[in-house]
């Protein structure tokens, strides 16, 4: 019998990433074998049910269409508390209430993927740059620095956090004062939203700061098709 998939994302108050969800389940959808077009989303917060009854009534549906198993992707990018902890516990919930009549496995998380960091550097090929500092929203767990310090790392720049330190102002200033006058300022999110907007923000604020500095800020990857094949890959994997 054939799996049905659910992409599962933060979830958010402004309209701009469940708009992006849906735009990329259909990427995805497009991608898979006809008899495997079974793709939903679900947010983890700020949704009018919790998690754990989205996957509940996605798994019914998909049962009732002839699937067996269902496949959750978590569309996170860090090993935050929301990838360790919430979401395992909310499948488990989902599990337990559809019992033994689907099987519910849980995917690594996007952020993992061994090729995600060549979707980042793919503005880079159009931008003149002296330095880079990867952008991310950062997380208080530990160990979560790991993995975004190995992503920068393989693409020779230089790491900065949005919720924790060290802030973007701070990496900006070592850059200058080391000499750099070309920066790019790579965006690790997925979809455009309230806190990308603030990271705009902030830049146009540090041109005013360093006239003397290029600063190129590079767009969330957006819901495209490089994104739904990577999916697809760890779909497939």
């Amino acid at each position: 019998m054939p799996s049905a998939y659910l992409l599962v994302f933060h979830g958010s108050r402004d309209p701009r990433p469940e708009i992006a969800m849906q735009q990329l389940a259909k990427l995805v959808c497009k991608k898979l074998p006809d008899n495997e077009q079974m793709v939903g989303v679900a947010a983890l917060e700020l949704s009018s049910q919790p998690l754990h009854e989205q996957i509940r009534q996605f798994a019914q549906t998909c049962l009732a269409c002839g699937c067996d198993r269902l496949k959750i992707v978590p569309l996170f990018l860090l090993p935050g508390v929301h990838v360790i902890t919430d979401i395992p516990t909310e499948v488990a919930l989902a599990q337990q209430a559809i019992a033994q009549d689907m099987i519910i496995d849980l995917l690594p998380y996007v952020g993992t993927h061994p090729s995600f960091g060549k979707l980042l550097a793919r503005p880079l090929a159009n931008i003149k740059t002296e330095a880079s500092i990867l952008l991310a929203h950062g997380s208080r767990r530990p160990g979560s620095q790991q993995q975004l310090s190995a992503t920068a790392d393989s693409l020779g720049a230089v790491i900065a956090c949005w919720a924790v330190p060290p802030s973007l102002e701070l990496r900006v200033k070592e850059l200058v004062a080391a000499g750099s006058r070309q920066i790019a300022i790579l965006s690790y999110f997925l979809f455009p939203g309230g806190i990308t907007d603030a990271i705009a923000k902030s830049v146009e604020e540090l041109k005013l700061q360093f006239p003397g500095v290029t600063f190129q800020l590079t767009e969330p990857l957006g819901a495209s098709a490089e994104l739904a094949d990577l999916i697809l890959d760890v779909i497939q994997t």
